[in-house]
């Protein structure tokens, strides 16, 4: 009987205990995504490059193997204002820490210590594959006419993998997607109302499978957000990027996406500095695309993530 590639759930679970499987359901943990992918068996290989009498392939040795997946899911609110989004849990395996204002929002910042881990369930039309102690990053990408979506990458400590009946999943909690739009969405960069193509920003979580005597664990070892705002070129007195990124001029960036509390999603970077414009055209319009490093202020503060 053959598998079939569209039939998938996602779940995933913040761990109370690192590695230890808080065993995620169906009905309340599952992730509704787009263009999810595992690789089972990452890690390493050795040979033993034995010297012998004859000559021929000896195979290898597999070692430092543990799992990764990758997967998009919309972005979009949670339904009401201060309601946690059903992919918070994702964001918190991010190195992102989860704050509740009731009846108003949740917002999502970065840390420097006591990063969180997630089991995760990857059944692939009745095969199961679990990954333990897991921790990624995440990036967005915003073009008009376009869903947005972030875009996760994890890894994690491989757990089992066998023949298990798909759940029964409940996606409730996902509301439905607005497109990338004039009328959904606002950005601002250095003070300026943008009209732009795209923004996209990259987290860039480093992530390291730690394989040691005595201890074995996936770590989140640094960050380095960034990202790039292509932008309809205007005259200078609008917004010269060129002197700005010269004179290392920091400002903010604001990007807000929907307008009906329950449904809105707002990306905020505080002190961006700009780097090497680059000229280009779409339909026959100049733009600039200008590199953006998402720097820290006073602290865990570079970049943040409010639902609400």
């Amino acid at each position: 009987m053959p598998r079939f590639y569209r039939k998938l759930a996602v779940l995933a679970k913040i761990e109370n205990t690192y590695g230890v499987n808080p065993t995620p359901t169906g009905a309340a943990n599952a992730i509704q995504m787009t263009n999810a992918t595992i690789t089972p068996l990452a890690g390493d290989q050795v040979s033993r490059d034995l010297m012998l009498p004859y000559l021929g392939q000896q195979g290898v040795i597999l070692v430092g193997t543990y799992a990764q997946l990758q997967g998009e899911v919309e972005i979009a609110g949670a339904g009401a204002a201060g309601e946690v989004p059903p992919y918070g849990v994702l964001l918190r395996a991010c190195g992102l820490a989860e704050t509740v204002t009731a009846d108003t929002d949740v917002q999502y910042d970065p840390v420097s210590s006591g990063f969180e881990s997630v089991t995760l369930y990857f059944n692939h039309d009745g095969v199961n594959h679990i990954l333990l102690g897991s921790r990624g990053s995440v990036s967005v990408n915003l073009v008009p006419k376009q869903i947005p979506r972030y875009t996760f990458s994890f890894s994690g400590m491989l757990g089992t993998i066998s023949d298990t009946a798909l759940p029964s999943t409940d996606y409730s909690a996902f509301q439905v997607p607005l497109p990338i739009s004039k009328a959904n969405t606002a950005m601002t960069l250095h003070g300026w109302s943008s009209v732009a193509e795209s923004l996209s920003i990259d987290l860039a979580n480093q992530v390291e499978p730690r394989f040691l005597i005595g201890d074995e664990n996936i770590q989140l070892v640094d960050r380095n957000p960034s990202g790039t705002a292509v932008i309809e070129a205007r005259s200078l007195a609008t917004l010269d990027v060129f002197a700005r990124a010269q004179a290392r001029t920091r400002g903010a960036l604001v990007l807000t996406h929907g307008t009906v509390a329950g449904n809105i999603v707002q990306f905020d970077a505080p002190a961006v500095e700009l780097g090497r414009p680059t000229e280009g055209q779409t339909q026959k319009i100049i733009n600039y695309s200008v590199p953006l490093m998402l720097c820290t202020d006073s602290g865990d503060d570079e970049f943040k993530i409010t639902v609400k």
